[in-house]
This record gives structure tokens, C-alpha cells and sequence, in this order.
């Protein structure tokens, strides 16, 4: 079970929202380069980046400091980013720079053929971000909940050959109130890609219970608000997903 600390940038700050909401950030660092340095140093092996401003806007707004974080950290780990990537310049301009996947979320849902380009352009370094409510799929920074199933186009863009998928509950994301661990094994079920687990994951229990399911494809989680809250200690639970799965 792969373990990925998150760094959300907001106006150039790393910061946690609640539910998505723009208006309900909470400030934990000024200096994110510092911050990837941090999760490095802790043994993260992968860092998961996502430019909020860029999410809304629909096009990149945090890209220098996301750039000083992969001068930092690129060759080292591998590093996924999401948020405003609306054009395949944009992707290859980042992959040139050292990152190691790109996540489309909205951009996938509201121009599938984007995506399907983006898969051919650049195989194996396309991620596609599926944020959901309720079975749901939202897009704009979670602020539009659509009528797409969730499972159905995701099974849709498994067929346009991306990389994985990150499923993020946005009923929970921030809230610390648990994973979903029904909704993100159904998706995964349906899946032959790996799914990644995103949203609510509040302590070592949501760990263990993501561990028990590892097995359905479910291959990582992303941890944001609950390491940077203290209530989750990164070496200590990638060290039990270890013990767990090996």
C-alpha cells in the first residue's frame, strides 16, 4: 500500500480545504518547497500536488513554486500533480520538468477526447482524477456535481488507457471522518487499472482497513489533512502498510 503525502497549494501556500471549498482553506505552511522536503525526508515514495487556484481558474496558477518543488524533489521520488491541466503544452511542460504523472479531472470529463489525446501523447504518465459524491462525478474544483456514474466513466477512460485512477469522496475529503472503503472497492472492482483512495482518511484504523482491500485494487491512498493535523503519523502508517502487505 502505497502511502501519498499531499501538499495542496493555494495562493502559493500549502493549505487543507473542507469539502473543497475555496472559502474554508486552513493555512499549514508558507514554504511548500519545505514541506516536500519534509516528506521526503520521511521516506514518502511518491508526493501528490494539486494547484486548488489552478482546479477553479482552469488553468495553472501555482506553477513556480510547484516548479521549485520538482527542482527539489523530481529524480528523487515520483511526483503526480492535478489542477488546471486543460492542454496537452501544459502536460508536456510539466513532464519536462520532472514530474512523473499528470491527474486530469474535469478537463477529463468535460472534453473526453482531451484525455484520450493526453493517453496517446504521453502513455503511461496519465492519471485520471474522479472526485464523487453519492456515486456521482463532480468537476470545477468539486463545485458541480454532474449526472456521469462514477464506475461507468471510469470504465470509459480505463478503455483510453490511463495510467490509474484517484478516487476521491468529496463528501469527506478534509473532515477526517473515514474513508469510503465501499465505494472506492466497488470502483476498483470494476477496474483491471490500479485505484488510488482519496478523502477522509482520519487515522492507522483507515490504514488497516485500506490494507484489508489492497488485494481489489486498490493500490495507494493519498493522506492530506490528518498528517498535517498530527492525528496520523506518516512513518508509523507506512510502516504498518508494510508490515500489512509487505
Amino acid at each position: 500500500m502505497l502511502l501519498i503525502p499531499a501538499i495542496d497549494l493555494k495562493d502559493g501556500r500549502c493549505v487543507r480545504l473542507r469539502q473543497g471549498d475555496m472559502d474554508d482553506a486552513t493555512v499549514f505552511a508558507e514554504d511548500p518547497v519545505a514541506v516536500a522536503r519534509s516528506w521526503l525526508d520521511r521516506g514518502a515514495r511518491r508526493l501528490h500536488l494539486v494547484d486548488l487556484n489552478g482546479a477553479v481558474s482552469g488553468r495553472p496558477r501555482n506553477e513556480g513554486v510547484i516548479r521549485e518543488i520538482l527542482d527539489e524533489i523530481a529524480g528523487r521520488i515520483p511526483v503526480q500533480l492535478g489542477g488546471g491541466i486543460r492542454d496537452l503544452d501544459t502536460i508536456e511542460r510539466y513532464l519536462d520538468g520532472g514530474l512523473s504523472y499528470v491527474i486530469i479531472g474535469t478537463a477529463a470529463v468535460k472534453n473526453p477526447g482531451f484525455l484520450h489525446d493526453a493517453c496517446g501523447a504521453f502513455p503511461g504518465q496519465i492519471i485520471v482524477g474522479l472526485d464523487a459524491k453519492d456515486g456521482r462525478v463532480a468537476t470545477d474544483g468539486w463545485s458541480k456535481l454532474t449526472k456521469h456514474d462514477v464506475v461507468d466513466l471510469a470504465r470509459k477512460f480505463e478503455d483510453y488507457g490511463v495510467e490509474g485512477v484517484i478516487y476521491t469522496d468529496i463528501g469527506r475529503d478534509g473532515m477526517l471522518t473515514g474513508v469510503n472503503i465501499e465505494a472506492t472497492v466497488r470502483l476498483a472492482q470494476a477496474l483491471k487499472v490500479p485505484v488510488i483512495a482519496s478523502g477522509g482518511i482520519a487515522g492507522i484504523e483507515d490504514i488497516d482497513r485500506l490494507c484489508e482491500v489492497e488485494d481489489e485494487g486498490v493500490e495507494g491512498a493519498i493522506l492530506g489533512r490528518a498528517l498535517y493535523e498530527g492525528k496520523l503519523d506518516f512513518v508509523a502508517a507506512q510502516q504498518r502498510a508494510d508490515e500489512l502487505n509487505g
